[in-house]
């Protein structure tokens, strides 16, 4: 029996009952490559330092997660009857050019989570991505590839929310799906006594696929704490994507409204920000993507700063459904990699070298699923 096997594995003992239908399986990702990279400084801007950067030079090195971030997990489910069924998924992160965790260290950083699920929706609580984060997706033209796309530009650094409570439903060609999280975990724990608003966030979104078209509307906010006192900010996103399928052909785009407010309502952020893109399987083992983003920063904290934009390019060859090879590329301008800045906190580590503008990155790797 599978779950059986899985709990010798791991040495740890599993219950079964005569009466209820489980199984737990244990699955993961392994990724890592080779990568080169040009104006790269090796020292981290910060408020600080004025964000201020070292001298440019090459990097050539090896990095974790070019296409899918490294990961292990179980997921589990249990019958209950009369259509309905208890579910749960912990999911740990790490860098296989380490085997450090990822996400701060935390033991299941990706997710956590328990919840039930019925012909009505599914219902989970715990550590669970934003409701942004899992409608875009679909509309991403490389599908949140770790390396090379602009995702956390695109999402906001709260995309994965500690302490929430998420429901998607599925019902014909449409999903439904909303969260709010009591305590996000980014900026801060949340869950203060006297303080409901600190740390939380929300979302809700709809979204259509069918045949070969598709299209989604979300709306995120994020209250992050600002200052000692626990004064919060506001940080809102509203996107709009849609994609098309011809063929072994798939044409996608979108566009996200952004506005992050601080605690006394001055704007430090303001921004409109698009992409499009295509994916295209050229044979059944081989596939290619393309894509093109660019960030209209109409404010960062008082400064108009030069409009970043990125053309990001991947091909990847299959020698199996679990293992196939890729080189990802990418070339930006007006910001390091990724749009990396201090828009996003300088989140990706790819920090642009003194008197440069523009950064190209290339990686040659290898991903195996189990």
């Amino acid at each position: 029996m599978r779950m059986a096997a899985v709990c010798m594995a791991l040495g740890i003992t599993c219950g079964f009952d005569a009466n209820a239908q489980s199984n737990i399986t244990l699955y993961g990702v392994v990724d890592t490559n080779i990568e080169y990279v040009n104006h790269y400084s090796t020292v981290t801007p910060s408020v600080a330092n004025g964000f201020a950067t070292g001298p440019a030079a090459n990097r050539v090195a090896m990095m974790p997660g070019g296409l899918s971030g490294s990961r292990w997990g179980l997921r589990g489910t249990e019958e209950l009857g009369g259509g309905l069924q208890a579910l749960f998924v912990l999911e740990s992160g790490f860098g296989v050019d380490d085997g450090k965790l990822q996400q701060g260290g935390r033991i299941f950083g990706r997710q956590a989570f328990v919840g039930l699920n019925s012909a009505m929706g599914q219902l989970t609580f715990g550590r669970q991505y934003s409701t942004m984060f899992d409608t875009i997706s679909n509309f991403a033209p490389s599908r949140y590839a770790t390396q090379y796309e602009p995702a956390i530009a695109l999402l906001g650094l709260g995309y994965r929310a500690d302490n929430s409570l998420k429901y998607v439903g599925k019902f014909g060609g449409f999903n439904l799906e909303g969260h709010w999280s009591f305590g996000n975990g980014v900026a801060g724990a949340g869950e203060v006594p006297g303080q409901f608003r600190r740390d939380t966030s929300y979302g809700g979104a709809v979204s259509y696929e069918s045949g070969p078209l598709g299209f989604a509307l979300v709306y995120d906010q994020y209250n992050p704490t600002l200052t000692a006192s626990g004064a919060t900010g506001t940080f809102k996103k509203v996107a709009g994507a849609a994609s098309y399928a011809i063929g072994d052909a798939k044409l996608m785009g979108g566009y996200r409204w952004g506005r992050s407010d601080g605690a006394s309502g001055d704007t430090l952020l303001r921004d409109n920000y698009y992409w499009i893109g295509v994916t295209y399987q050229v044979t059944a083992p081989w596939g290619i993507s393309l894509a093109y983003y660019y960030d209209d920063v109409r404010e960062l904290a008082g400064n108009n700063i030069n409009n970043p934009w990125q053309v990001t390019f991947i091909t990847n060859y299959s020698f199996s459904k679990r293992t196939d090879v890729y080189l990802t590329t990418a070339y930006v301008k007006n910001s390091g990699i990724n749009f990396d800045t201090s828009a996003i906190n300088f989140a990706n580590g790819y920090f642009l070298g003194q008197g440069k503008n523009d950064m190209f990155a290339a990686a040659i790797g290898i991903r195996h699923k189990f």
